[in-house]
């Protein structure tokens, strides 16, 4: 049993949404393929990923360091004990031998989307969906019934208006969510709390809307803000500011009594938990949204879990960022709060593919082995190209 090839390939999202920051129209992401030499119904085994949304494509460390480490080690290093399966730790140690202590944010997202891919070849080799190996490795094997879900809509685009905002939401209504998330800080405040109050007239109470300031606010900017939207009591009030000034969230959380929300930008477990030591963040309500494969993966992910949980933070604080089928499985297997969703946001990727259902909220888990990129067709075209 061995890793026979690790393959990248860049590949854009394709879309013209904006948040407060930035606009996606040029990002790309890498699709990775981890082979091995596992043959089921004459199909030798493949696990694969891509690196989230937000971040840009970064297949030159794959390529250069990652995946040549891995693949140079002796086959049976990267086994199991009884040699009935891939090791993910083993193989996540490998990738990252001769790297330097600290900057782990150079590192974070390549290991990360090749550690996921690992994952997913894992749980085939299992004949498991991901969510159920992970249950029964890390969570006691309680499997969720239905996944807690909500959009990550709500975005700028040229032309909008309070009309698109209003026919977006319903859309995500008559598709089974109930609850939506919206970027802000991308126009002056009033007219975003005129964003704000347009969604609300569709989805009804604020806590089932939740507010994504994107990192765009200094520390003047974030207080007006939470001052100014505090009346609505959204669900929470996500990213005011960078997610290294400590001091802004903490002075946010001793005023703000509705839910903050930060993690996406973060590369480690080590990084949370100077986060939660310093940053104010209050374990009875603030939510924290680490994505995996922008913070080395579902490795690093079950470590964050134990910073989060020795800072008094349960598993129902955690809502992994991304919007897609791998986040959908940490989710229901680890039990976790919720997954994000994006229906119709990016292209090839959005969507959680053919198995899932939405009703009522929630989303239910695929059961193909695996993480299940099979089930979502034009997504899988360009993977299994790209494995082939």
């Amino acid at each position: 049993m061995r890793i026979t090839r690790i393959v990248e390939r860049s590949v854009p999202l394709q879309t013209r949404l904006s948040n407060a920051r930035s606009d996606f129209s040029q990002m790309t992401t890498s699709v990775v393929a981890v082979v091995s030499d596992v043959v089921r119904n004459g199909q030798a085994l493949v696990g694969y990923a891509f690196n989230s949304f937000g971040r840009y494509a970064c297949g030159e460390q794959i390529r250069e360091r990652i995946a040549p480490r891995i693949l140079a080690a002796p086959p049976q290093s990267l086994l199991e004990p009884d040699h009935s399966n891939f090791d993910p730790f083993a193989i996540a140690r490998q990738g990252q031998y001769r790297e330097r202590r600290g900057g782990y944010a150079e590192r974070s997202i390549p290991m990360g989307t090749v550690d996921v891919a690992v994952w997913d070849l894992v749980a085939k080799v299992a004949g498991q969906p991901l969510h159920r190996l992970l249950a029964d490795r890390f969570n006691e094997g309680a499997v969720m019934t239905r996944v807690p879900t909500y959009v990550g809509g709500g975005w700028y685009f040229p032309g909008q208006t309070a009309a698109d905002l209003r026919a977006e939401m319903q859309r995500h209504q008559d598709a089974g969510y109930t609850m939506v998330k919206m970027k802000i800080g991308g126009m002056s405040m009033d007219e975003d709390c005129r964003r704000i109050e347009a969604i609300l007239s569709i989805m009804g109470e604020g806590n089932n809307l939740a507010v994504d300031a994107s990192c765009s606010f200094d520390r003047v900017q974030a207080l007006a803000y939470a001052h100014a939207i505090a009346p609505y009591r959204l669900r929470w009030f996500e990213e005011p500011c960078d997610s290294l000034d400590y001091r802004t969230f903490a002075e946010l959380a001793a005023v703000y009594d509705g839910p903050l929300a930060t993690g996406e930008n973060m590369a480690c477990a080590l990084e949370l938990d100077h986060f939660l030591s310093y940053g104010g963040f209050r374990a009875d309500r603030d939510i924290i949204q680490i994505d995996p494969p922008l913070a080395f993966g579902i490795t690093e992910y079950l470590k964050v879990l134990e910073v989060a949980e020795r800072h008094g933070f349960s598993r129902q604080s955690m809502y992994p960022h991304g919007g897609n089928l791998m986040c959908l499985h940490l989710t229901g297997g680890l039990g976790l709060g919720a997954c994000e969703s994006y229906p119709d946001t990016f292209g090839i990727f959005s969507g959680f593919g053919n198995e899932v259902t939405i009703e009522a909220g929630h989303a239910s888990l695929p059961q193909s082995p695996g993480i299940g990129f099979e089930q979502q067709p034009a997504l899988y075209s360009v993977m299994r190209e790209l494995a082939a």
